[in-house]
């Protein structure tokens, strides 16, 4: 028993620096599921946090820590994700609200991370790791900057105004949607998509974001097509000649289906291999771009 009476007093003192308003808000939000974690002084939640729909212009001025399950902030008129948790074991959803930029957003979310239909120009503050998806569709970006760099599930960043992919995570577990926005490039590009990627010109499916796939675009898709995957910078003359020494028989063939397609200027900077010319003797005019 000796020991009840200095939790009690210490348990008083640190829930004593919430007003009674700020106590009621995180009832309401939690079912009574927060303390104050003794270590950090921050306000910890044991599962979810959810105060969407309530036509907040701000996150009230909690110190909130972590929440182990999800946090909603949606369907509100957040500017600004100042307040919000430091971590977030599940989800974090902010969508619907008018954020022009996510910064505040927790650095550590372990689920999926939702902030479309805001008026996002940036994702400056955005989680640099995000374990399941990360959904950024109908805001107004003009560059993905500031973007997760590894996302394990689906990564959407369609109907923006991007012109570009720089800043795109170059890691996507799931699917890749850049759909609706006015692309000139596919600079910036994921090196690694393990789902279906999307954008306006083509469509590679489950698996096909590799050079096959990019070769199936060369050889199958139309003008538009082709134009932005030979953007791609993997496709260019460093990219062929470091494929071509791993495993020059089988880029050889994939040079040999798309040849024609391939930009002049990217041609005179490949390098064959010694003893696999023959390959090549089908196209005409290779002979005198003086590449053997």
């Amino acid at each position: 028993m000796k020991h009840l009476l200095p939790f009690r007093v210490y348990e008083a003192q640190t829930t004593s620096v919430l007003t009674p308003d700020q106590e009621e808000f995180l009832n309401s939000c939690t079912n009574k599921t927060w303390s104050v974690n003794p270590k950090t002084g921050l306000v910890d939640v044991r599962g979810n946090f959810n105060c969407g729909n309530r036509n907040l212009y701000t996150l009230p001025d909690i110190s909130l820590g972590h929440v182990s399950r999800d946090f909603y902030c949606s369907s509100n008129q957040l500017t600004t994700l100042e307040g919000a948790p430091r971590t977030v074991k599940r989800s974090f959803n902010c969508h619907s609200n008018r954020l022009t930029t996510l910064v505040g957003a927790p650095q550590t979310v372990g689920g999926g991370f939702i902030c479309y239909y805001n008026q996002l120009t940036s994702l400056e503050g955005a989680p640099r790791t995000v374990d399941g998806y990360f959904l950024c569709h109908y805001n107004q970006l003009t560059t993905l900057e500031g973007a997760p760099q590894t996302v394990g599930g689906d990564f959407y960043c369609s109907h923006n105004r991007l012109t570009t992919l720089e800043g795109a995570p170059q890691t996507v577990d799931g699917d890749f949607n850049c759909e609706n926005n006015q692309l000139t490039t596919l600079e910036g590009a994921p090196q690694t998509v393990d789902g279906i990627f999307r954008c306006d010109a083509f469509r590679l499916k489950q698996g096909e974001w590799n050079p096959s796939g990019w070769v199936k675009i060369l050889t199958t898709g139309n003008a538009a097509a082709q134009k932005l995957i030979l953007t791609l910078p993997y496709l260019e003359p460093d990219w062929w000649n470091s494929e071509l020494q791993r495993d020059p028989g089988k880029t050889v063939h994939l040079l040999a289906s798309c040849w024609e397609h391939i930009p002049k200027a990217v041609k005179s900077g490949i390098v064959i291999p010694s003893g696999y010319e023959d390959e090549f003797g089908l196209f005409s005019g290779f002979d005198e771009l003086g590449l053997f």
